[in-house]
């Protein structure tokens, strides 16, 4: 029940959290799916219908764990989910992810409750404990025990230990400071180590499952002479802070215990009391003189915080218990990361204002201020940076593109954290910009004058018109025609000519200005866009008697 309560107070929380940024898709399901389990419809939750899928090419950033069903929509498991190797003993366990859609593009949260299930049972490390206790002790001793580990979490960790029936011992289950449970052994009746010199019981570690599971580990009590004084910690609990980074062989403290007995029943060692092997490969105990030091690499963003529980131990039978608690702080030893969701590097130049380029994540795997990541543009172009929600940012088209001034943009995205001192990183993309037929062809000259022959040679050139287009490709491939004349349409075609390539005007036949005196006609300059835009221009041809040459005068039309 209070598993429960957790859980629909973590999806609370989660909600009023992500409710300022943007409201995410909440599904919870329990570990160990098979491959292939439903989740949960995420189109249907987008708002998407079947048929879109393939259009806008849902996908999840957390692949390692799911995929969508490009049939159904349906968010479903892809791998093998162990709460305990994703969460460890974190009370709410929660796999988070982006969802990415095209056309348009968008990203949305999703957030998957994993729930825990009993697939663990209590464990001892060490299967056998020996303990020693005079005779001389008083009933009401208190021996705490070596606790069972449990991965499980919850209802589902463990709860309660017990021994077996005996008439001198009686076992409690009691809660360290850091929340686990430890068995403590009480005398109840006095030892008589000349009528029994040795006690076996049997531990057992319950977790709270249904049905619960356990484990069991073996005591051997060896019942030994006198020895009047236990060992004394100077403190219950430790504290002490450390840096992570700090190189192995760092100094962490010094505990402390002292005891009032002589000769060998007050030499006291030291040693970690039920320490897992990676706390081992940590950290190191001085058996002699108490003193930890580090004995690897420590990693803020691996593992924050360490509970040592240490044990002293003197000449004799009896031994005391203390934790030390090690908090690790953050250093700026990352730098942030960008990684592109979505990009398209080549853009019309005719794009509307506030079109997105690319979306971007930005992380960084520190804490606090050394997490807290910026991402700018370092050079000037129109385009800009926007802010969306948590770690993201939309590249936009901020000014009017052009591409026959500039054709590609070279685009510096810097992501700076607000450690002290701060670490960035660049990313350098390049964005092609693609023409659109936006230019009409010009021709050069606003006017011709060209003098003919008279009785000039069928076949000869009398005039080139020429015009520029400054698009590329087929926008800007230009051809020539003729598209009016004040001749009939069979009797220009025995006058005039001109070259679709070259813009050339060729004479068809001999002139004869007593026969011909003007005439009129239209060229025009086409590019091959899709629509074509074209640009006019209308010769004037005269033919004077009086002298040998004759000019023809040509004037420019206004695009179309």
């Amino acid at each position: 029940m209070e598993t429960m309560k957790s859980q629909v107070l973590f999806l609370f929380l989660l909600s009023l959290f992500y409710g300022a940024i943007s409201q995410p898709i909440l599904y919870s399901i329990p570990e160990e799916l098979a491959k292939g389990s439903r989740v949960g419809n995420l189109a249907k939750d987008l708002g998407l219908s079947v048929q879109e899928l393939p259009a806008r090419k849902l996908r999840v950033s957390a692949e390692d764990y799911f995929n969508v069903s490009v049939k159904s929509g349906d968010l479903l498991v892809n791998s093998r989910i162990d709460r305990e190797k994703i969460c460890g003993r974190k009370s709410e366990c929660a796999l988070e992810f982006e969802t990415v859609t095209e056309n348009p593009m968008n990203i949305f949260h999703v957030i998957v409750v994993i729930q825990d299930i009993n697939d663990n049972a209590p464990r001892f490390i060490a299967k056998n404990i020996e303990l020693e206790i005079c005779e001389s002790a008083l009933p009401g001793v208190k021996f705490p025990l070596d606790s069972a580990q449990d991965a499980d979490v919850g209802s589902n960790s463990l709860k309660v230990y017990t021994i077996n029936a005996n008439q001198h011992f009686s076992l409690s289950t009691k809660e360290s400071p850091d929340g686990s449970k430890y068995p403590e052994l009480l005398l109840e009746k006095p030892l008589d180590r000349e009528h029994q010199s040795s006690h076996h019981l049997i531990l057992t570690a319950i977790d709270g499952g249904d049905p619960p599971l356990s484990s069991t580990a073996q005591i051997w009590i060896k019942v030994t002479d006198a020895n009047d004084n236990a060992p004394v910690f100077s403190q219950d609990i430790y504290r002490v802070t450390l840096q992570e980074n700090m190189p192995p062989g760092t100094s962490v403290l010094r505990v402390t215990a002292t005891d009032q007995d002589e000769d060998v029943n007050a030499q006291i060692t030291y040693a970690f009391l039920n320490a897992p092997t990676s706390t081992s490969l940590l950290f190191n105990l001085d058996p002699n003189t108490g003193d930890i030091t580090t004995n690897g690499t420590l990693d803020f963003e691996e593992r924050s915080r360490y509970i040592l529980g240490v044990e002293a131990k003197d000449g004799g039978v009896h031994t005391a218990h203390c934790n030390v608690h090690i908090e690790i702080v953050d250093e700026n030893d990352n730098a942030p990361e960008v990684t592109f969701m979505s990009f398209s590097n080549y853009v019309p130049e005719d794009s509307d204002l506030g079109t997105i380029i690319a979306l971007i994540k930005v992380t960084d795997k520190d804490f606090g201020q050394n997490g807290l990541v910026m991402c700018y543009i370092q050079e000037e172009v129109p385009f800009k940076l926007e802010f969306t929600s948590k770690n993201y940012y939309k590249l936009v088209i901020e000014k009017a593109l052009n591409r026959e001034e500039i054709s590609e943009y070279n685009i510096t995205l810097t992501a700076t954290d607000k450690g002290k001192p701060p670490l960035s990183s660049k990313t350098r993309v390049t964005l092609h910009i693609t023409d659109v037929n936006d230019n009409a062809p010009i021709f050069q000259q606003t006017s011709y004058t060209v003098h003919v022959a008279e009785n000039n040679l069928p076949g000869a050139s009398i005039a080139q018109v020429r015009a520029f287009d400054p698009d590329s490709g087929p926008n800007g491939q230009v051809s020539y025609s003729i598209v009016a004349s004040d001749l009939e349409p069979r009797a220009l075609l025995s006058y005039v000519s001109v070259s679709p390539q070259s813009g050339v005007v060729f004479a068809q036949r001999a002139f004869d200005h007593e026969q011909l005196r003007a005439f009129e006609l239209t060229l025009q300059a086409r590019d091959q866009g899709s629509p074509a835009l074209s640009a006019n221009v209308i010769p004037h041809i005269l033919f004077l008697a009086l002298f040998p040459q004759t000019s023809t005068s040509l004037r420019s039309a206004e695009p179309s």
